[in-house]
């Protein structure tokens, strides 16, 4: 593509006119009328884009007027392909087949015309919810899941109409207060059946107005059950308190309905607004961590935009403690779910010639998420040891991410990426369980309680 106008000799008639004789050489031939090609500056942008476009394929025929013709060019879709995992095939169920599953925050459309900062180098027709719906769209037809959990969802009535015409039934969980989008739910109608359904309004433990969402839900041909969780953790990055907080509401209360059907397994999807080298992914991981060692400021990865200068050491408040601990009786939490992270646990086989190019050091995707102020990872799909994770859809690589300004693009009508893993249910195994997961139960039914208390 030439970034300036090819010079107007190379777009001239050639000497030899079709069906006459050749020029006489002698004669000059009169001039071309100029009203009949506008300078580019005349034509608007698409014009001007088409005409670069032409011009470059055919640099090698001048005689082609780019005038006569207009041809619409689709952008190319960057490829994204599937990483098996080693050992998967031989943990396979002997019943049913595997389950896709997708987690996707699709950026809510109030909230791109809230935050334009994030998207300065965006245009604006690519940001509008009419473009970005289509390519949305088109990502979870193209993957075809099983499970969907979508976060950032304000467009509700125009996805569930979409969702269920694919064969979906779904749930939307609004947050509350000013804020207007949330998170939402599906699954396939052919494949599971809902049992029970459960959500977590934070606001209702002070832990700001974000939402969680649980589904119990059942196949139909095999009868298995499985717990499945959608989050959307607070993006505050100096508020580590809040967001060790909600996830730790989350496991209790997915923990607690693993436990009331039978230990069933569970697959805990969403944006936990926390790189894999922050002290909350390690307590995702590891199931443990001891607030007092941390600086609620620099727990999330994230690091604020006006920030309090790093202290080694960080005294914390009696309110910022029970955010995270849930009680004033030590700093530790401990996790009652042991968990692994799916694109974790598939290595990046297309890398063992040389360093890969959408994989960190902890195995996850270097990027799932890139706009004006951030490029990282942000987005996980967790799960327990009840199922094994088969395959990974790869992400891509940060320079592709970043050709066009960032995310949303041409191609990509979220500043986040689609995370999508196929799982199965193992026939060997159950969840580590001991006296604190007892408590953990207890405890949450505890603050329930206190939360219903003080709301009458």
């Amino acid at each position: 593509m030439f970034p300036f106008p090819l010079p107007r000799s190379s777009i001239s008639p050639p000497p030899l006119l079709t069906g006459g004789a050749p020029a006489d050489p002698g004669r000059h031939e009169p001039k071309r009328d100029r009203s009949l090609s506008p300078p580019l500056s005349a034509v608007g942008p698409r014009q001007n884009q088409d005409y670069h476009r032409f011009s470059s394929l055919s640099q090698n025929r001048p005689w082609i007027d780019p005038g006569l013709k207009r041809i619409r060019f689709t952008p190319l879709k960057p490829h994204r392909h599937w990483i098996d995992a080693e050992n998967g095939p031989s943990l396979l169920s002997s019943k049913g087949d595997a389950i896709v599953m997708m987690s996707y925050n699709i950026l809510g459309d109030n909230n791109c015309m809230w935050h334009t900062e994030l998207y300065q180098n965006i245009p604006r027709n690519l940001m509008n919810w009419e473009s970005r719906r289509r390519l949305i769209f088109l990502e979870i037809s193209e993957r075809n899941p099983d499970l969907v959990c979508l976060q950032e969802v304000d467009q509700v009535q125009d996805i569930l109409a979409y969702m269920k015409r694919r064969g979906y039934d779904g749930i939307h969980k609004g947050r509350s207060g000013d804020a207007k989008d949330g998170c939402a739910m599906f699954w396939k109608k052919a494949r599971f059946r809902l049992l029970e359904e459960d959500s977590i309004d934070f606001s209702s433990f002070n832990l700001r107005n974000n939402v969680a969402q649980l589904l119990v839900l059942e196949e139909v041909q095999e009868g298995r059950q499985l717990v499945i969780g959608n989050i959307h953790v607070l993006f505050s990055p100096g508020r580590g308190d809040v967001k060790l907080g909600q996830i730790r509401l989350l496991l209790e209360r997915a923990n607690y309905l693993s436990r009331t059907w039978g230990d069933i397994p569970i697959i805990l999807a969403g944006d936990f607004n926390s790189t894999p080298d922050s002290a909350i992914y390690e307590f995702l991981s590891s199931r443990e961590i001891d607030v007092s060692l941390h600086n609620r400021l620099k727990m999330s990865g994230l690091d604020p935009m006006d920030s309090i200068p790093w202290r080694r050491e960080y005294n914390w408040t009696e309110e910022e403690l029970l955010n995270a601990v849930g009680d004033l009786e030590g700093t530790k939490v401990r996790s009652p779910l042991k968990l692994r992270s799916s694109y974790a646990s598939v290595k990046d086989n297309y890398s063992c010639q040389g360093p890969s190019l959408t994989r960190g050091p902890k195995n996850e995707p270097l990027a799932t998420t890139c706009h004006s102020k951030f490029v990282g990872t942000v987005d996980y799909l967790w799960y327990s040891s009840e199922l094994v994770c088969l395959r990974v859809l790869d992400t891509l690589p940060i320079h592709l991410l970043r050709e066009g300004g960032g995310l949303p693009s041409q191609e990509i009508g979220s500043d986040h990426l689609a995370l999508v893993a196929e799982f199965a249910f193992v026939d060997y195994g159950s969840r580590e369980s001991d006296n604190e997961d007892t408590k953990s139960n207890d405890s949450y039914e505890a603050i329930t309680e206190l939360a219903s208390l003080s709301e009458s």
